[in-house]
């Protein structure tokens, strides 16, 4: 651990879409998350690593090594190769690796890569489903295990939260970076600077509330993402009478007044929302905004059979170098998230004789 901030040492976070070493995930095991319904949550597991290995590593927090041998077991008789998965005895809490998972930075020194941790503490989503000690544990966890530098903000941020494209620009939403449930006395300002410290940005575009039945508080990865340096994808809502219409509404108004750090206006891509989806009666918090950004393939959630194929030929236009591939998510979203959530990107190491990252 060291007491300069990223910026000063020249670490930032590279886009999702830049090469990566690997895709951390956290193995289900806390069956109140998907209640009534949890023995489909695994194969779900199952599926996506089965589709991530023959482009990259995946990197399993498991809790020992009775877990280990179940989840082999699972893989193989999925014919899923294990030579390119990686088990490592973390335990967690719960399986939303996007939030407590480590976020890797990168810079390079004299020509050389060098990596480092950046570890948020962790209060699920404002001390909502305690216990959280163990999910909050594992970035420093991971630091220790690969010798990497860790760097300690002191304050509670999810990776779900933010979005960065690499060039200077990050985008999240007022509705949970400024919820005093996580930094209670923290102003805006307070906020933006620690962006600025720990994820090198120079500008930060604030985005207002999220979508109905998302427990994060507004998670950006659930509203906007980035597909390129000056490029976003954004949910809306074509329904009046639905109750995300104004709220993605006034995103997307947002997202026209905004520039990238070089003052260029954004472009901005529209994605469908998925007809609205219940469980018990409770409206579940399923976007199409919630896909992931792999080597060669981009894992994109499927809930509405009307849709999801709108949804993944827009995608495929923005990412013609990848297989958009679309999973069905619907028993993920009982437990209110989707395959962003689930996933955290490890970054290659950076191509020392470039300075820009691939798409």
């Amino acid at each position: 651990m060291t007491s300069l901030t990223p910026a000063a040492l020249g670490f930032r976070m590279p886009p999702e879409w830049a090469p990566h070493r690997g895709t951390w995930l956290s193995w289900p095991h806390r069956e109140s998350s998907w209640p009534g319904i949890f023995d489909r949550i695994p194969p779900v597991f199952v599926h996506i690593i089965a589709t991530l290995v023959p482009h990259e590593h995946v990197y399993l927090n498991v809790t020992g090594p009775d877990m280990e041998a179940d989840v082999r077991s699972r893989l193989a008789s999925a014919d899923v190769p294990l030579d390119r998965v990686v088990f490592h005895h973390f335990p967690t809490d719960d399986a939303w690796a996007r939030d407590h998972g480590p976020i890797v930075l990168q810079r390079s020194v004299d020509g050389q890569p060098e990596e480092a941790v950046l570890d948020w503490d962790y209060n699920s989503w404002g001390g909502k489903y305690p216990p959280f000690d163990n999910d909050n544990a594992i970035p420093s966890s991971v630091a220790s295990h690969y010798g990497l530098h860790r760097f300690v903000p002191g304050l509670v941020m999810e990776g779900g939260s933010i979005d960065v494209n690499g060039a200077g620009t990050l985008l999240t939403t007022e509705a949970c970076l400024l919820n005093p449930n996580r930094n209670p006395g923290h102003t805006k300002a307070d906020v933006e600077q620690a962006l600025r410290d720990y994820f090198n940005v120079e500008h930060i575009l604030w985005l207002g509330d999220g979508i109905a039945g998302d427990d994060t508080d507004g998670h950006v990865d659930d509203l906007t993402r980035f597909v390129g340096p000056s490029t976003v994808v954004t949910v809306v809502e074509t329904d009046p009478t639905d109750v995300n219409y104004h709220v993605l509404k006034s995103n997307r108004e947002r997202l026209e007044a905004m520039t990238d750090q070089d003052g260029k206006p954004l472009r901005i891509v529209e994605l469908p929302m998925p007809r609205p989806i219940y469980h018990d009666g409770e409206r579940l918090p399923a976007s199409y905004a919630n896909f992931y950004i792999a080597n060669g393939v981009v894992l994109l959630p499927a809930y509405d059979t009307d849709r999801d194929e709108i949804a993944r030929a827009v995608l495929q236009q923005c990412f013609p170098a990848r297989r958009v591939t679309l999973i069905p998510s619907t028993d993920l979203a009982w437990g209110l998230g989707s395959f962003h959530c689930i996933t955290q990107q490890w970054p290659a190491p950076p191509d020392p004789r470039s300075t820009k990252n691939r798409q």
